[in-house]
């Protein structure tokens, strides 16, 4: 099947490379003509596990390519994925101005029937908005479907390649045939192929993120009560996981969430709440227990030095919003690290992949240092914040982090270590919710 990509950012290029990979003819489409270029080249602009290979084989088998060319792509594809950036507005309202010029653009290169499928995250209706801009710039005859990503930051390949569902959102037969065809090579494990209307396919987008977004603020909020009255998060949690009804997953108390999923599709859907005159409480809850959860993770250092850092110097371990990505997109290290800088703190910083990014958006300066490896960042540093888990960082060199530091003060704000065992490397350890 011949596919469209229009938008080559995150869930662009991860989709356009898996389609790819399963035999179909992929053209992705971005206005940027210095990224197409790079892309030609092999050069990810992101960082995502195996993405890099995908999109060379891809390129080298003739199967992907990539232009700045709207009208080139959509008037030869069979189905056109529109895969734009819908950035929150001030309000938490997706900024819906690039899909509208690229579905206006969209609208002008087709040439027969085709299937223009919203593959962003975009507001409940939005596929009539699609419908309307392109019909104003055509006559040709076309379905708009609805076909939420449901797509993990660090396993995106293995959530595209094998999924635990896909929702195609359509009234039209011929829309969802070509969508089933397209699909059908991802699916031979049996796991459902899931038809509905497009307003309940958008909303099931939302509605997914919104409760896996509540679980984690949940624990949080537990973990602060175990903070004050002396139990344990993680014991609580392994009770509350073995419960069939409950499960395991995002259970994990922590610093709190970030990336561009949850808390964009969070404020989009409280804000659609409040448009229609309701008041969505459990949602709105879980946006500021996660918010202030990071404000509890600093009181904690903030704490352990009665309040005062100025002068102090802080060792941080993980940047990226979550582990096997680059992304910064409301990243809680980003967050903690500005209270601790505005306080007259010094900070050192370390991510195995997010530097350069980071960089870019808070220079270094007199107050903040980037660092070559994890163990630099610890040099001379009054403590060890651990803010994103990753595999490197799980099983230091204890003694010589304990070397390094000028005092053996850890924070874990993702429990990944034990306690006890902190205290029997001679460290003062505080994680999260393990009073």
């Amino acid at each position: 099947m011949k596919v469209a990509v229009i938008g080559t950012g995150y869930v662009g290029l991860v989709a356009g490379a898996c389609f790819a990979d399963s035999g179909n003819q992929v053209i992705c489409v971005d206005q940027d003509a210095a990224k197409v270029e790079a892309l030609r080249q092999g050069i990810i602009p992101i960082f995502e596990p195996g993405l890099d290979g995908l999109v060379k084989r891809g390129v080298a088998e003739g199967r992907l390519s990539f232009t700045t060319e709207t009208p080139q792509a959509v008037a030869t594809a069979d189905v056109i994925f529109m895969a734009v950036g819908t950035p929150s507005l001030p309000n938490g309202q997706p900024n819906l101005q690039y899909l509208e010029a690229a579905s206006r653009e969209v609208g002008r290169g087709i040439r027969g029937y085709k299937v223009i499928v919203n593959k962003s995250t975009v507001p409940i209706g939005a596929h009539q908005k699609v419908a309307e801009w392109i019909q104003s710039q055509t006559s040709e005859p076309f379905d708009v479907v609805s076909n939420p990503e449901f797509l993990k930051e660090g396993s995106a390949i293995d959530d595209f390649l094998k999924p635990d569902r896909v929702v195609i959102g359509t009234t039209s037969d011929t829309a969802f045939e070509r969508m089933s065809q397209l699909y059908t090579p991802f699916l031979r494990q049996g796991n459902p192929l899931i038809r509905m209307d497009p307003v309940s396919a958008e909303m099931t987008k939302y509605a997914c993120n919104s409760f896996l977004a509540t679980r984690i603020s949940f624990m949080n909020e537990l973990a602060a009560l175990c903070d004050r009255v002396g139990g344990d998060i993680e014991l609580v949690r392994k009770g509350m996981s073995t419960d069939v009804r409950i499960g395991k997953h995002f259970l994990y108390a922590g610093v709190g969430y970030g990336g561009s999923c949850f808390p964009k599709d969070i404020a989009a859907l409280v804000t659609t709440g409040q448009s229609h005159g309701l008041k969505l409480g459990i949602i709105e809850a879980a946006q500021d227990a996660n918010l202030r959860q990071r404000e509890l993770f600093t009181a904690k250092v903030l704490g352990a030095f009665q309040g005062d850092v100025a002068g102090k110097t802080f060792a941080f371990w993980g940047l990226a919003f979550k582990p096997n990505t680059d992304d910064l997109r409301e990243a809680p290290a980003l967050s903690v690290m500005e209270m601790l800088e505005a306080r007259g703190a010094r900070v050192r910083l370390f991510d195995p992949v997010a530097m350069e990014h980071c960089r870019r958006q808070f220079p270094e300066s007199p107050s903040r240092k980037y660092c070559r490896t994890s163990y630099e960042a610890l040099e001379g540093a009054d403590a060890l914040l651990l803010i994103t888990e990753w595999n490197e960082f799980r099983t230091p060199d204890w003694s010589k982090v304990k070397s390094l530091l000028s005092r053996p003060w850890i924070f874990d704000g993702r429990n990944i270590y034990d306690p006890a065992f902190m205290k029997q490397q001679g460290f003062r350890y505080q994680g999260i919710g393990r009073a």
